[in-house]
């Protein structure tokens, strides 16, 4: 069953003196192609209703997904979407690869937000530190205290519009990778493995966008990727 999303929480934090909150979500998180992307949205007290058939971006279709980014944006006060690439997945991690991306989205605010939402029980956005001379380089950005909840692109509008924001951008980015990159399926699957793509694996091998650390399925008549996928 579809969840209906409230500002319940919002308000929660509203009522214990935040004025600014941030809510952030990620997508792309299981691919192996392409970025993970993290969006962003700020909401204050005054924000209003939000847009009918908000969801979490999983549970609509692509269409009402795109239908739904314009009354969003009048709806947020400030939004962005971060990325990091496949290749700075497989030097750093998906989990540093989040933060990274997340702390970009969070430079590209005019608003400074004084709490973020994170979906789930893990801060991935806080205590960055650079892995090796080379990095990762984190934006000079400030982060707001961080609350987690499990679900809460289910269950608090911000973050449902926060994941709405960010899957349109990621999948007009692979959509973008498609045009370019013919044989995978990129434009049905965006990047997921999907029977079609793992075969198109096994016989193009893997490009210049697919997240090498990850257990890749072999090229024909050549030996598995040994990855972390």
């Amino acid at each position: 069953m579809v969840t209906s999303p409230t500002f319940e929480f919002e308000e929660s934090l509203f009522a214990r003196g935040h004025r600014l909150v941030a809510a952030m979500d990620e997508v792309g998180r299981g691919s192996p192609f392409g970025p993970c992307c993290v969006g962003v949205v700020v909401v204050d007290a005054e924000v209003g209703p939000f847009p009918p058939r908000l969801r979490d971006s999983k549970a609509v279709a692509r269409r009402v997904r795109e239908q739904l980014v314009a009354p969003l944006l009048g709806w947020v006060r400030d939004h962005a979407v971060g990325a990091a690439s496949a290749g700075e997945i497989d030097a750093w991690g998906l989990s540093v690869a989040l933060r990274l991306a997340g702390r970009r989205a969070l430079a590209q605010l005019a608003l400074r937000p004084d709490v973020s939402i994170l979906d789930g029980v893990h801060d991935w956005l806080s205590g960055a530190t650079t892995l090796t001379p080379t990095g990762p380089h984190y934006p000079d950005v400030d982060v707001a205290e961080v609350t987690t909840l499990v679900r809460a692109d289910q269950s608090c509008a911000a973050v449902a519009a926060a994941s709405v924001l960010a899957k349109v951008h990621r999948d007009a980015l692979i959509d973008d990778f498609a045009r370019s990159l013919p044989g995978y399926d990129l434009e049905n699957n965006k990047g997921y493995a999907t029977p079609s793509h793992l075969a198109a694996l096994r016989l193009l091998g893997p490009s210049e966008h697919h997240r090498r650390s990850w257990r890749l399925p072999a090229r024909e008549g050549e030996a598995q990727d040994e990855g972390a996928g």
